[in-house]
């Protein structure tokens, strides 16, 4: 699903991904293991558009993508997640959901001032998609609470709340058992599994936790 071809990327001077290949298979759960500053974080940063190769190509279903920007990528299935959650802090937990899926009609103004009873039909529809995600996630409780009041845990099963509302078909996960305690991470393995299983998701993950790669990925 995903292939990358003899991908380079330098800083300075530094060589931090170099000539990188290989391919994920659609519907697996591949783990990119390394030690720190092997260039795992940057080579995600690539996949998902966020730095241009050296040189290289990156292919999804065949087509493409390395001129791409991450927005384009997007809309093409392409979702990447961060060691650090990218939240709207000062924006609520179900807020944060609902900005998610693209292209919704309350973004066109003509929609906003001639169509209104389309655009409200269809943030009903997103609310309660948002409510679903987290009831599943088990964070329904803090809908209302400002993103920006969550627990580093609590943060990253929102990230994963976000993929939910998309219609991605790969999924990059960047360490998301980082800071999180045991039992939440137990959690947020079920999760991933979740996406993959019935959600149908392509996932690559980035995790330093060698128990959780051994429990999710493909042998």
């Amino acid at each position: 699903m995903l292939s990358i071809r003899t991908l380079s990327k330098s800083f300075g001077g530094v060589t931090a991904v170099d000539e990188c290949s290989f391919d994920i298979a659609r519907g697996s759960i591949t783990g990119l293991i390394g030690p720190n500053g092997a260039g795992k974080t940057t080579l995600f940063n690539i996949a998902a558009g966020f730095l241009k190769p050296d040189s290289g190509r990156i292919l999804l279903d065949g087509q493409d993508i390395t001129a791409l920007s991450p927005h384009e990528r997007f809309h093409l299935g392409l979702v990447r997640t961060f060691q650090l959650p990218q939240t709207f802090q000062r924006m609520t937990v179900r807020e944060n959901l609902m900005v998610t899926p693209p292209e919704q009609s309350g973004e066109n103004l003509f929609a906003t001032w001639f169509l209104p009873w389309k655009v409200a039909a269809e943030e009903k529809r997103v609310r309660e998609k948002a409510d679903e995600v987290l009831d599943f996630l088990e964070i329904l409780h803090v809908a209302d609470e400002l993103a920006g009041n969550l627990s580093g845990g609590q943060k990253k099963l929102l990230e994963l709340g976000r993929c939910l509302m998309t219609d991605a078909k790969m999924v990059l996960l960047d360490e998301p058992g980082a800071g999180v305690n045991p039992t939440l991470m137990v959690k947020l393995t079920a999760m991933i599994r979740h996406l993959n299983e019935k959600r149908g998701f392509t996932v690559c993950i980035i995790e330093h936790d060698m128990d959780v790669i051994t429990e999710l990925c493909d042998p």
